[in-house]
């Protein structure tokens, strides 16, 4: 009976964890691993959840952890390189880039934004979560989760602007998502 649930979990949502995971990591090895641990995990610890439909949320969060833990000992192994000054957000294009892009540029200008800014944008545009949701999963107040999805709009913006501008893009429609700010 477990090992019926956790495969119906793992079928349910491997992909999703796999596409964010993708997204954090950039390298599709390090997502899979990544992805991989999380269910490990999930089977270690999973049986403890009290509420069976949090169980997403908990995988997300989980993944993030492990994510961050993970980047975390690598920082203490690299030396970190002198970092030349940070650049201002380029100002926003007048009308959204992203509305009439291929979904594949928009998934590779993604790679470009800044992590910080990464991971929100990610749940909240392909894996529509809501704010309360992503500040539980990141442990931050909901302004900061709302502040970084401007903000990483903004670098978003700025990566399509680019491969845009390079003309190496079609146009094709990509879907708003339906409001779910606050719930």
């Amino acid at each position: 009976m477990a090992s019926e649930i956790f495969n119906q979990l793992v079928d349910a949502h491997y992909t999703p964890l796999f596409r964010f995971a993708l997204s954090l990591t950039r390298n599709s090895s390090d997502a899979g691993d990544l992805t991989q641990q999380t269910f490990f995990i999930w089977a270690k610890q999973g049986h403890a959840l009290r509420e069976a439909g949090k169980a997403k949320s908990w995988l997300f969060t989980t993944l993030y952890r492990e994510f961050l833990r993970g980047r975390r000992r690598a920082e203490r192994v690299t030396a970190l390189e002198d970092l030349g000054p940070v650049e201002a957000d380029p100002p926003a294009p007048e009308v959204d880039v992203v509305t009439g892009m291929d979904a594949g540029l928009v998934v590779e200008a993604l790679q470009e934004v800044d992590e910080t800014y990464r991971a929100p944008l990610t749940l909240f545009y392909m894996q529509d979560f809501s704010y309360k949701e992503i500040a539980e999963m990141l442990e931050v107040p909901i302004g900061t989760v709302m502040s970084r999805l401007s903000r990483g709009k903004a670098q978003l913006r700025a990566a399509l602007a680019r491969k845009e501008s390079a003309g190496r893009s079609k146009v094709v429609a990509f879907n708003q998502p339906s409001a779910r700010k606050l719930s």
